[in-house]
């Protein structure tokens, strides 16, 4: 809006108290809820609409769920967006938005370039009780991957979380989370293992040569019978990473690993199934019974 500097977002009354006539706000606001707009003149994204929704929301309030796992980048955005604040007796009511109500320490809120998010540990237990164990264990992967989350820290939150909605799932699948996994996809995949009942596979197996050096790595793995699993995510297009891959595999046979390899046409009974047989031909024996 020219010559009125009201920033990329704003609410009616800022904007009244500003000068802004109501023709202004209707050819420049674009309407986020009931008095809040977003300038037209800037890209609208998550973040900012968050920023926005803050002029609005009590100073405690911070994003959670599944707006802050999109803010952390590991989900799609959701459809209306969700705030997490201290127990109150009304919580805010606004289309668009839904309000929960947490009792958060300093260390379940975290700045994410200016935007109040939950933590990482906040987070994973928040969306333990809203997501299938699968896509909770591509959550946590992510989030320790990208660095938001550690495991101490989610020890220590899910240890002062009684019967809190989502906690049993926390626990039981926190013990399960890894750094490691290098692709959701790759998470995936170590879930359907996970819950088979074939041995539970190692991850980013690394392989060695004769003068100790590592030379290649697997997603996964299993060393006693030295077979692999890797994903082929849309990266394995490029011509460089194709012929380091030729490289990787070449190695990886010449050391006597049998190699499985896995693309986002391949479910979970073909990936379980084929690794069964890869398994068997290296002498494991399916448990009886």
């Amino acid at each position: 809006m020219e010559e009125i500097p009201l920033g990329s977002s704003y609410t009616w009354s800022q904007a009244r108290a500003a000068g802004v006539t109501r023709r202004q706000i209707a050819e420049d606001g674009v309407r986020l809820s009931r008095g809040l707009y977003i300038s037209s003149a800037v890209e609208s994204s998550l973040p900012l609409r968050c920023a926005a929704w803050a002029r609005v929301l009590p100073p405690d309030a911070v994003f959670g769920l599944g707006t802050a796992a999109a803010l952390y980048g590991l989900r799609g955005e959701p459809s209306e967006t969700h705030v997490v604040l201290t127990p109150r007796r009304v919580l805010p009511q606004r289309a668009g938005l839904v309000a929960h109500s947490r009792a958060l320490q300093t260390e379940d809120r975290v700045d994410l370039g200016g935007v109040p998010v939950t933590s990482g540990a906040q987070t994973f237990l928040d969306m333990a009780g809203l997501l299938h164990p699968a896509d909770l264990l591509v959550l946590g992967d992510g989030l320790m991957r990208t660095g938001r989350l550690r495991a101490d820290d989610l020890i220590r939150r899910l240890a002062r979380a009684d019967r809190v909605r989502g906690v049993a799932r926390a626990r039981e699948w926190a013990p399960r989370l890894t750094e490691h996994a290098g692709s959701p996809r790759e998470s995936l995949v170590r879930y359907w293992l996970l819950t088979s009942d074939l041995p539970e596979p190692e991850v980013q197996v690394p392989l060695w040569d004769r003068r100790g050096r590592e030379v290649a790595h697997a997603d996964l793995g299993y060393p006693r019978w030295k077979v692999a699993l890797e994903y082929e995510g849309r990266q394995h297009a490029d011509i460089e990473q194709f012929g380091r891959d030729v490289d990787r595999y070449s190695l990886m046979a010449a050391d006597g690993w049998l190699v499985l390899r896995f693309a986002a046409r391949h479910g979970r009974r073909a990936v379980v199934e084929r690794t069964r047989r890869a398994l068997l031909s290296r002498g494991w024996r399916e448990p009886r019974g």
